[in-house]
């Protein structure tokens, strides 16, 4: 018995051992798996070039409908963009709120997207998220407190978010 107890300790010890050599050793990187065109070394963005529209769905009223919406929307961040640029202290919150009803601008974008196939949906999906996000940051970042001036970090993340919207409405209207 008492063989058998010493062998189940030089057991665990060398166990032990191991893990932690493992743990201690050199850090290998991680590498993702790629599975068609997700995963490592893909960005999963559709370019405009690559694109497949069904020209039936783009021409529908509903998608054109869209795409006029959309292109409106695009207006919309550019004048925001202008009036933050001429008065740094400007309100656009109320502006933001009237202009950019989530649930009008999901439909849009999502119905625009249908004239695509799916592949060039997955990259598209991608710009569709990154605007609905912005737009969302862009409106908590732009409340103002009664007498508080907005302060310049507050004032750079808005440009920023204003800047990245231009670009991704500019990016999808490129589908077109």
């Amino acid at each position: 018995m008492t063989n058998n107890n010493m062998e189940r300790s030089d057991f665990f010890k060398s166990v032990a051992g191991s893990v932690a050599f493992a743990a201690l050793g050199p850090a290998q990187p991680a590498m993702a798996a790629k599975y068609g065109g997700i995963g490592r070394g893909s960005t999963n963005m559709a370019s405009p070039s690559d694109a497949i529209i069904d020209n039936d769905i783009m021409s529908s009223d509903a998608v054109q409908k869209s795409l006029k919406d959309i292109k409106s929307y695009y207006e919309v961040v550019t004048a925001i963009k202008g009036e933050i640029q001429k008065n740094p202290q400007a309100d656009i919150a109320p502006y933001l709120r009237k202009n950019f009803d989530f649930a009008l601008l999901r439909s849009s974008l999502n119905t625009f997207n249908t004239a695509f196939d799916e592949d060039t949906q997955r990259g598209t999906d991608k710009i569709i998220r990154i605007i609905i996000q912005d737009v969302d940051e862009l409106e908590v970042n732009s409340r103002l407190k009664e007498g508080i001036p907005r302060s310049e970090k507050r004032l750079v993340i808005i440009t920023a978010k204003l800047n990245k919207l231009e670009k991704a409405f500019g990016d999808f209207i490129a589908f077109s």
